[in-house]
């Protein structure tokens, strides 16, 4: 079954899209605002698509129900990972990327971004992904299972452009592990363009304005 979706359309036959997946115990609608604030009139009509992820238990906040792409184990994201719920939340995103095609849209046209494990999702999926996509986005999060990543990428997207972009002082997520996650891209031979700004775990309107000007550029 295909996850519940907001969805906004800029206006009829949408030439292109764009899926926005959210942090933990967020939901679609945390990211909404975004189509306010983002002028891509050059790109032509335009699909948003905001899903809710799963409700699951949270170890890390006491096994506490929330809406979850996965589970966090702990505090070290890097060494103790929940590889089946990323897995089922990977086939979660392809579906969402394979009802798009069959609406129309080809991968080419379509961008995935999220945001914290939003983020880790779009890194996770995009990479994977069969075809080549317009591009990736990323925003205060991190590469999840990274030892995997060169064995399991996709040559499609072996050249997909990454826009990542993180808060200096964000204290969920450091900027050590952002960048290290940027630093085993760019080994692997991806085109990361690298944002940072005085911020915590949030988004601030420079960023909304680079990250304008990326859409621009992949989609225009």
């Amino acid at each position: 079954m295909l996850l519940d979706s907001i969805e906004i359309e800029t206006d009829d036959s949408p030439r292109a899209s764009m899926i926005v997946l959210h942090g933990l115990g967020a939901d679609g609608n945390d990211f909404v605002p975004i189509c306010d604030e983002l002028e891509l009139d050059a790109v032509g009509p335009m699909r948003f698509v905001f899903p809710h992820a799963p409700t699951r238990p949270v170890t890390i906040n006491g096994g506490y129900v929330m809406r979850a792409w996965y589970d966090i184990l702990g505090p070290d994201l890097a060494r103790r990972e929940d590889e089946a719920g990323l897995r089922a939340s990977l086939a979660d995103v392809e579906a969402l990327i394979a009802r798009e095609k069959s609406r129309g849209i080809p991968a080419s046209r379509i961008v995935l971004a999220g945001f914290s494990q939003g983020c880790a999702m779009t890194l996770l999926t995009g990479l994977r992904h069969a075809e080549r996509l317009a591009g990736l986005v990323g925003l205060s999060g991190y590469l999840p299972l990274a030892s995997t990543t060169e064995a399991e990428r996709s040559a499609a997207n072996a050249d997909v452009p990454i826009f990542l972009a993180h808060g200096r002082a964000d204290p969920v997520i450091p900027l050590a592990r952002a960048s290290a996650s940027r630093d085993a891209l760019q080994a692997l031979g991806h085109p990361v363009e690298w944002h940072e700004y005085p911020m915590q775990h949030s988004v601030c309107p420079p960023e909304i304005s680079d990250l304008n000007r990326f859409l621009l550029r992949v989609l225009g």
